[in-house]
């Protein structure tokens, strides 16, 4: 009997240390990660390395944890389905907190406000609010909250979609179109680095980014919330707002 007992103890404890190996295994990890690095300031590509608000954000967050990022670059319209298709933890790419998104993978908090505006070419006085967008050509990048906002809102305007974030402001530049709808930080980083084009006065839309992650990584949601927090206790967080955003009132 006492044989039969220590191999039930001993049995339990290698079980219990093998659970422990493979936490502490998963603790170090790498977080797999993927992003649309086409949207300045908050994720693009300078000198062959990611950067941006994002970037910096979730690399600081997963520091926190103990953990690396292993990035990979996919187009906005593939983020979601890698993480469904398993192929990645997280989604960062200044994605939407909306009940749609909801319904396929969790979110975390909140880090930060923003929303949609239209950007039109500097010196047209034709379009000055978003009912002058009706009939007119307006560039927006695939699978982003633009297209369906367009189409539920305005639907009389002639929606020109393009994969890239740089392709949708292009097509305002050069007059290809008559105006963008985008994320209201990207649109003020071109007008504010780029010039000739201007941003109609307030906002289409209300709204707050979150990271995207797995279904079933419920605790790295969890995790992710935690540091979040402990990063805007310390600073950090808003250092990070002031070096990507001066002047942001956020």
């Amino acid at each position: 009997m006492s044989s039969f007992k220590y191999t039930v103890k001993h049995a339990l404890l290698s079980m219990s240390l093998l659970s422990i190996s493979a936490a502490a295994l998963a603790a170090g990890e790498p977080i797999r990660a993927v992003t649309d690095a086409t949207f300045p300031p908050m994720e693009f590509t300078e000198n062959q390395k990611m950067t941006g608000f994002d970037i910096e954000l979730t690399e600081a967050l997963a520091h926190k944890l103990g953990r690396s990022v292993q990035w990979t670059n996919v187009d906005f319209k593939g983020l979601i389905p890698s993480l469904t298709a398993g192929r990645a933890d997280i989604a960062v790419s200044a994605i939407y907190i909306t009940p749609e998104r909801q319904k396929v993978v969790n979110f975390t908090q909140p880090y930060l406000a923003g929303g949609l505006v239209a950007l039109v070419k500097e010196g047209d006085n034709t379009i000055n609010s978003a009912d002058d967008l009706k009939g007119k050509k307006v560039s927006v990048q695939t699978g982003t909250k633009s297209v369906e906002w367009l189409r539920t809102h305005i639907p009389q305007a002639q929606t020109v979609e393009v994969e890239k974030n740089q392709q949708m402001f292009n097509l305002v530049s050069i007059g290809r179109v008559d105006a963008a709808v985008t994320g209201k930080p990207a649109a003020f980083q071109y007008a504010r680095t780029r010039g000739g084009v201007k941003i109609l006065p307030g906002s289409l839309t209300t709204e707050e980014y979150g990271i995207a992650v797995r279904k079933d990584e419920t605790a790295l949601v969890t995790d992710m919330n935690k540091a979040l927090e402990q990063m805007k206790t310390e600073g950090s967080y808003q250092q990070l707002v002031e070096k990507w955003f001066p002047g942001s009132t956020k």
